[in-house]
């Protein structure tokens, strides 16, 4: 394998003059640079990214962890931080952890040892001391969370959402309204609890909270057999919000197998706002998140973060919006 010492020996100039070449940074005079050009060329020598990396400490490149790549609001973030990094010519390596904290730490170890300029964490369920420790000196930005005490956020107010989401079931007169939840360990699917549970709090009438709480997933799957649980019930909910589409869209497809109407029998609402969610048949009712915006937003002050070589604390939100469709009823009039 041609290395960069044979190019060098080839040029007749230092190892120090062919990685100033390969990586046009310094002075190089014209006929040496073409010199060098030469024997890279006479040698077939191409420079590797990891290569040009080991030699300017830039790799051209940054990560993007998500726990879920299957769930289509984390692949909307994917693909808009990809696409905006893109654009500033930087790839993008996609890590997956399947919600697993010793395979977040894995990942995060790996792209810690600057195989990466820098990292985009999205949905993780580790500890703000627990990413601070993985990923050290690494520019990064978190995104679908609020950071309190480390670097640079981009989220929505989940909390709120969730309060918009409920609310709005006790307006289309819904008498048992239940939550299925996401895994414990998201801070987004907590959020969603707390805004749920504010909301039902202030009704009178709903005083065993606990009892209006289901434990989920964020898949399909979840969403599904939660719904035949709680539909078959002895006192079947006649409201449901699902803590993501996904869940809310498996809660419609196990409503209509045992023959009830959506939303005459059981009204339904998701969250994120997916593109599935308005093709699904009735339409989803949801809470709007922008991943697509929020993955750019993260790839753009990430950007700033690795120029700067600072990691200014920058902290960009988006608010939630209720987007009413027909998987609930009208709204009642007083």
């Amino acid at each position: 394998m041609t290395t960069i010492r044979d190019v060098a020996r080839v040029a007749g100039v230092a190892v120090s003059t062919v990685s100033r070449v390969i990586n046009q940074s310094g002075y190089v005079a014209k006929d040496t640079e073409a010199k060098v050009k030469v024997a890279m060329e006479q040698l077939n020598f191409q420079p590797s990214g990891i290569a040009r990396g080991l030699i300017s400490r830039k790799t051209g490149s940054i990560g993007l962890l998500v726990p879920d790549v299957a769930n289509p609001f984390f692949s909307d973030i994917a693909r808009g931080a990809e696409d905006a990094a893109i654009a500033e010519g930087f790839s993008l390596f996609l890590c997956n952890s399947d919600w697993q904290l010793d395979r977040e730490r894995m990942y995060l170890d790996i792209l810690r040892r600057r195989w990466v300029d820098g990292v985009i964490v999205a949905g993780t369920r580790s500890s703000e001391s627990d990413l601070l420790e993985c990923i050290g000196s690494l520019p990064f930005v978190v995104v679908d969370r609020k950071a309190t005490q480390m670097g640079s956020s981009v989220w929505s107010n989940n909390e709120v959402g969730a309060l918009l989401a409920t609310e709005h079931l006790m307006s289309t007169g819904c008498q048992k309204i239940v939550h299925i939840a996401g895994p414990e360990q998201s801070p987004s699917a907590t959020a969603r609890k707390t805004g749920f549970l504010r909301a039902m709090s202030q009704r009178p009438s709903q005083s065993a909270l606990q009892s209006l709480l289901f434990p989920g997933d964020f898949r399909y799957e979840g969403g599904y057999h939660a719904a035949l649980s709680l539909l078959n019930s002895s006192a079947p909910p006649d409201g449901i919000f699902a803590a993501n589409d996904l869940m809310a869209i498996g809660v419609i497809q196990a409503a209509e197998s045992l023959g009830l109407h959506i939303p005459q029998d059981l009204a339904v609402v998701g969250y994120d706002n997916i593109a599935m969610s308005s093709y699904v048949s009735p339409r989803l009712t949801t809470i709007d998140q922008p991943g697509y915006k929020m993955g750019q937003a993260g790839f753009e002050i990430l950007f700033q973060i690795m120029h700067s070589k600072t990691q200014n604390l920058t902290d960009q939100e988006f608010e939630p919006t209720l987007i009413v469709r027909e998987s609930t009823r009208s709204i009642l009039l007083h």
